[in-house]
């Protein structure tokens, strides 16, 4: 498939579909699939494709950090992204993936005129950005940060938050202050596109970096809360005739 197109997504009852519609569209070679994380990077090591679109939403908010991870380890890989979801995506969303080197971002919220506009272009070996996402970046002073991978001490805090301890618990554990485990959630934040740490966990979960097996831990106050006195007796009575009826 040398210089073909891999297109990658999740609606994998909808891969028949699309590979009819991008090969109408003059697309080459065209592949499909849905696999992730390092099964992608080993299929595009194989492939070799000349081109890589990517569904906007195939990591959720979490797709930015992912595509970041693919186009450091496949230098000068030509990615697009494509949103085809009618739901409004946060602002700065779409200039995440320009900040992290992907060469086009197409949005049918612009419009089919657009949406087919750039994909000619892309097809093309051209680049194109949605012009809603390019309004976003005429205003701005600067880019969005690009997608780094999480450092040690986030890892460190993710872990406990993870495990459900609050921030000044997790300050304790690592004796640091509040202030720098919230410099830490916020850069974590910032690096997936989540808003709290419930969303950060759920991605951190999706993109395998922690996960439900993890042993667990507890901060250093934690007590377990004693069986009330009926739950006890209960239980005893139940050890004493496990078998009631």
């Amino acid at each position: 498939m040398f210089g073909g197109t891999l297109v990658v997504s999740r609606a994998e009852n909808f891969h028949k579909h699309f590979k009819k519609r991008f090969e109408e569209l003059g697309f080459a070679n065209v592949t499909v699939t849905a696999v992730e994380g390092e099964g992608l990077k080993m299929l595009i090591d194989e492939l070799k494709p000349g081109l890589v679109i990517m569904g906007a939403r195939f990591h959720k908010t979490a797709t930015p950090s992912m595509v970041a991870d693919i186009l450091q380890r496949f230098d000068g890989l030509n990615m697009a992204v494509v949103s085809v979801s009618f739901d409004r995506y946060p602002a700065d969303y779409g200039m995440s993936f320009i900040a992290n080197h992907v060469n086009s971002f197409i949005d049918i919220l612009d419009g089919f005129d657009q949406f087919y506009f750039g994909l000619a272009r892309v097809r093309e070996g051209k680049s194109f950005i949605s012009p809603s996402v390019q309004e976003r970046i005429d205003i701005r002073d600067a880019l969005p940060h690009e997608a780094t991978p999480f450092t040690g001490r986030e890892m460190d805090v993710l872990r406990f938050v993870h495990n459900g301890l609050y921030g000044n618990e997790i300050a304790e554990e690592l004796c640091v202050s509040l202030r720098t485990v919230n410099f830490h959630k916020r850069q974590m934040y910032n690096k997936v596109c989540v808003r709290n740490e419930g969303e950060l966990v759920r991605v951190a979960e999706h993109l395998k970096l922690i996960s439900p097996d993890d042993p667990i831990c507890f901060g250093r106050n934690f007590e377990l809360s004693p069986l009330p006195i009926e739950a006890k007796r209960g239980k005893r009575k139940s050890a004493e005739n496990p078998h009631p009826c």
